[in-house]
């Protein structure tokens, strides 16, 4: 549907929102449900809230930036704070995000029938098509809707219509869950996040915006936009010793830079969802 405009797009998602009667926003903080929330509430009024589950598996400037987002687009949000993840979690195998989140989903799901709200929707989108995203058919089993991908509309077009929306967050980097940081395989533990955590706010102190650092086994594989590795390589002498203090015993640099979802890289094929007609 990418061959359509952007206009002709927006139509789309414009009706499928406004079949809703009510709407529940699965809200990360992000620019997706970002926008996605206020685009709702252009359309449906006041009849749109959201939810953000707070998992160990997020970073708490996530959940402080969710709540600060929220109050900026005065849209209700509440709160939803779950334990570490069962063992289908821990194990991280591949479908890990899966069985993550078809455990939110029941509890947005109950959230919602609880407070009379029959449709529940996130911000997956176009772009998302390609990647391995087992978590969306998850979703989509438990009957969240993908109002974005549905109309064809891609991260590109989002970003383009929160900057023209004077949302400042328009630009805001991708982010995802710290369990994104460890390798396949590699049991997920409160540890090893708490880890990347720190060293990841360490290297946002240092003016590297939009970093991840993968946790292989207490090597730091540390990816920066590909500009900015001269910078984080000339930088060495003041964060090698700043990141191991943070919990790891080796640090190094990623020569093929930032790109999302690195960690899949591995695997031989992607969980790509099928999207519904307008």
């Amino acid at each position: 549907m990418t061959d359509t405009t952007l206009d002709e797009r927006m139509e789309c998602f414009r009706r499928r929102i406004s079949r809703c009667k009510e709407l529940l926003v699965s809200f990360s903080g992000g620019v997706d449900s970002g926008l996605l929330a206020v685009l709702a509430k252009e359309i449906l009024g006041e009849k749109v809230h959201a939810v953000y589950i707070d998992s160990p598996l997020a970073p708490r400037a996530a959940v402080h930036e969710a709540e600060k987002m929220a109050e900026f687009l005065n849209i209700p949000l509440e709160i939803i704070r779950v334990p570490f993840p069962g063992d289908m979690v821990s194990r991280n195998r591949p479908d890990r995000c899966y069985h993550c989140k078809r455990s939110w989903s029941e509890l947005l799901r109950t959230w919602a029938d609880e407070h009379g709200m029959a449709r529940i929707a996130d911000g997956v989108n176009e772009s998302d098509r390609s990647a391995h995203r087992p978590g969306t058919r998850a979703a989509t089993e438990a009957g969240i809707i993908h109002p974005f991908l549905e109309a064809g509309i891609t991260k590109d077009d989002i970003r383009s219509l929160a900057r023209d929306r004077d949302l400042p967050f328009w630009d805001k980097p991708s982010a995802a869950c710290l369990a994104s940081r460890i390798p396949y395989g590699e049991a997920i533990t409160p540890e090893n996040l708490r880890v990347v955590e720190k060293a990841e706010i360490i290297l946002g102190n240092e003016g590297f915006t939009g970093t991840r650092v993968r946790n292989h086994g207490g090597i730091a594989r540390i990816e920066v936009p590909g500009e900015d590795i001269p910078l984080l390589v000339a930088a060495r002498e003041r964060i090698v010793p700043l990141i191991k203090n943070a919990g790891f015993s080796y640090v190094t640099v990623d020569l093929e830079g930032y790109r999302s979802g690195s960690m899949d890289e591995v695997l031989a094929g992607t969980d790509v969802h099928h999207r519904e007609g307008c």
